[in-house]
């Protein structure tokens, strides 16, 4: 997963601090992934430096807030609509984004998961038959079984979060889209003293 990515995902919303970014970050891929919260804060930081995140004040009990700069604002709003991945992090990095575009209130699903439905429709029809003439061993039977078969599994799981995302969520806690959550954190970073 792309912390990076994700945390201007999530930045699109408005400002936030570093531990409510930890938090909804957690919340928005359904804790499907565990971030450190000094990585975010190392991320952040990283972020102002490569002048994609700005400096945006301080919460009330003191804790900086950071916001999105017009750079970061666009580099985010690429990500939620690529479907590029890192060669075999393809399944991984389309579970995230998906996760966490399907939270964003601003963001429209459907490019998103029309883009991934032609990519994986692509990979299953240069997929070829695993066990053909042109398999030099077993292994590579095997590795295009996976592919073959890792492709039908996204393909069927993007139709169903079609159908989650057109369907009325059952209950409040069910729903896709959420906003910024306001929970303040028993502990975290303060901001650094400056000279």
């Amino acid at each position: 997963m792309s912390v990076r990515n994700s945390l201007l995902a999530i930045l699109t919303m408005g400002p936030a601090y570093g531990f409510q970014l930890h938090g909804e970050l957690l919340t928005r891929t359904a804790g499907r992934r565990t971030v450190n919260v000094g990585q975010i804060y190392s991320t952040l930081e990283r972020l102002v430096r490569q002048g994609s995140v700005e400096a945006a004040g301080h919460t009330e009990d003191g804790l900086p807030l950071y916001r999105l700069t017009d750079d970061g604002h666009a580099q985010a709003l690429l990500w939620l609509q690529e479907t590029d991945s890192d060669s075999g992090a393809d399944w991984n990095d389309m579970l995230d984004r998906v996760l966490i575009a399907s939270s964003l209130p601003h963001v429209d699903l459907g490019p998103l998961l029309a883009g991934y439905r032609t990519a994986w429709l692509r990979r299953l029809n240069r997929g070829g038959d695993p066990g053909g003439p042109l398999a030099e061993s077993g292994q590579e039977q095997l590795a295009t079984a996976a592919q073959l078969l890792q492709a039908r599994a996204a393909l069927a799981w993007l139709d169903t979060v079609a159908s989650v995302a057109d369907s009325p969520p059952a209950d409040e806690e069910r729903r896709l889209h959420r906003e910024l959550r306001l929970l303040r954190p028993k502990r975290g970073r303060r901001p650094s003293v400056s000279s």
